[in-house]
């Protein structure tokens, strides 16, 4: 037996009769033990007279993560090695250069710095290429392989070597690491005259103070109403979805409450200080991607009608999480509780505790949902995301448009048109707008670069096609078929025509971070964004704000 064995079957008998002493052999508490026996003597046998040697922490994470997928995606555990990753999620702070680096045609790629952090002052670019980390060559490397190399110890340095567009040789580049906070409000601007906008994209430490403080400087530009966009926002720190709340809500208010099994994680958080501004106009922006502590503030803000949700339905996670510690500096997230809006519904879509016979699971019924009132009579309900005041269509991109992204052709022109325009000195994204000869540069550019796609109707067509076979009746529409497929066979120069205005869009947004970095980006989209357009329009008509939020 091995030595690993041999120190982890102990624990395993310990734990056995560690709970055989705090419980008396009820049944439930003798399928514990009798699970627990079965799984330390599997555990010896399989490691005894497996062909192969056997890692026993790689085998036993696997077992545990099995184990913990029958419950719900979001109670994990985390060995000690992943902790560091977690709480970056969590506090958004880590050690590193301070840029994104992905891997772009099988090169490590920087594809944005963080302005104002190490990797931006020591001239790292977007586009650059990274081939090499203190001389430890990157080829053949994995993703979290080259993460690993560049994380450090803040203060200590690092050697890059980078390929940039139009040089020929490789240079080096030194950056010292630092402690990088991720800020979870990249944006925070005026999108007209008179109203503010805010980006937050998770919610981590001091979110709520940060949103107060952005929106305070927003008013003092001149913003007179305010969006707030939790589009693609995961969620994230619960206290800190009652402090974001509380930018707009009044002290005193019920923000959340959750409820559990265990009755010490049942809590009710009411807002503690005085509102930035109880009565600004705020509309809030959502879609399938907002989760958790953005669905608290979402169903705070249409709770009590201070504020128009626009967008699309939310994602439905209507559950609470903690953190309890383990042996080794491991750590197991449970959900504990579910959480419920100031009316009294829990968001949560998916129905984990029901399982169907082959392990799926399904979304509440909406049979089974209930009717809730906000504070004016407005009907809402329970059991499947927070649905919008205002529905705006999702902006779905072409398939032409997709392959471009997909083969980073609209990353990589972006980084040639950066190069040969380095001289332009825009005041900001809005100087960036391509002419219709520019595009067409690009439509040049494209030429013999890979960006092949398949059309729906193309798709439809193969489908019909196979199905045709399935039932023997393909040679008898073969004629039929062969013009079916001609006709609806793409075009790609048509299509770089008929889908210009989004690839264009695309192009800009790119071409934007080249020179204002992640803001550059996002306030490239105000002018063709439908759902910022949306919220301008009903911010700008109070008339029809108010009759939203206080219908006949």
């Amino acid at each position: 037996m091995s030595r690993k064995v041999r120190v982890i079957l102990p624990f395993i008998l310990v734990l056995i009769v560690t709970v055989a002493a705090i419980k008396p052999p009820t049944d439930r508490y003798f399928e514990i033990l009798k699970n627990l026996d079965i799984f330390a003597t599997l555990f010896k046998e399989v490691n005894t007279h497996y062909v192969d040697e056997i890692n026993p922490t790689t085998l036993m994470k696997a077992g545990i993560d099995e184990m913990l997928e029958t419950l719900d995606p979001y109670t994990n555990y985390i060995a000690a090695d992943d902790i560091e990753s977690y709480r970056i999620m969590t506090t958004g702070e880590y050690s590193g250069i301070g840029a994104v680096v992905e891997r772009r045609n099988g090169v490590s790629t920087v594809v944005m710095p963080y302005e104002g952090f190490a990797a931006h002052e020591a001239g790292l670019r977007a586009g650059d290429e990274i081939h090499a980390i203190n001389g430890i060559s990157l080829e053949g490397k994995t993703q979290e392989e080259v993460r690993f190399l560049m994380k450090g110890q803040s203060n200590s340095e690092i050697s890059l070597t980078v390929k940039r567009f139009g040089q020929d040789e490789m240079f080096e580049v030194k950056v010292k690491r630092e402690k990088i906070a991720v800020d979870s409000v990249p944006y925070a601007g005026m999108v007209t005259d008179d109203i503010g906008y805010v980006r937050l994209t998770s919610f981590t430490q001091n979110v709520g103070r940060s949103i107060g403080i952005k929106t305070l400087d927003l008013m003092e530009q001149g913003a007179k109403s305010i969006i707030l966009d939790l589009r693609g926002n995961p969620g994230g720190l619960l206290h800190e979805a009652v402090n974001v709340s509380n930018v707009f809500v009044e002290k005193g208010r019920k923000i959340v409450t959750q409820k559990g099994k265990v009755r010490a994680n049942d809590w009710t958080y009411n807002t503690l200080n005085d509102p930035v501004d109880p009565n600004i106009p705020v509309v809030v922006l959502t879609d399938n991607g907002s989760a958790s502590a953005s669905e608290i503030v979402s169903g705070v803000m249409q709770d009590y009608d201070r504020g128009v949700l626009i967008g699309r339905k939310t994602f439905g996670k209507g559950l609470v999480q903690i953190e309890r510690p383990l042996s080794y500096d491991a750590v197991v997230k449970i959900t504990t509780a579910k959480y419920y809006t100031p009316t009294g519904r829990c968001i949560q879509a998916i129905d984990y505790s029901n399982r169907n016979e082959d392990g799926s699971v399904g979304k509440i019924p909406d049979s089974l949902k209930n009717e809730f009132y906000t504070l004016n009579g407005r009907q809402v309900f329970d059991g499947g995301g927070i649905d919008p005041d205002v529905e705006v269509d999702k902006l779905e991109f072409a398939p032409i448009t997709k392959s471009l992204l997909k083969n980073d052709h609209i990353f990589y022109y972006a980084t040639e048109y950066y190069y040969k325009n380095e001289d332009l000195n825009p005041s900001s994204p809005n100087d960036l707008r391509l002419t219709d000869a520019e595009y067409n540069e690009f439509v040049k550019w494209l030429s013999g670069r890979d960006f092949d796609y398949v059309t729906r109707v193309e798709q439809e067509t193969k489908d019909l096609i196979k199905i045709a076979k399935e039932e023997k009746k393909y040679t008898k529409l073969k004629s039929y078929f062969d013009e079916l497929e001609k006709a609806t066979r793409h075009n790609k120069n048509e299509d770089l025509i008929t889908f210009k205005e989004e690839i264009i869009m695309l192009l800009e947004q790119e071409i934007a971070g080249r020179y204002f970095f992640e803001k550059g980006i996002i306030e490239s989209t105000f002018g063709k964004d439908p759902d910022i357009q949306a919220a301008i329009a009903v911010l700008n008509d109070p008339a029809k704000y108010q009759s939203i939020l206080k219908p006949n």
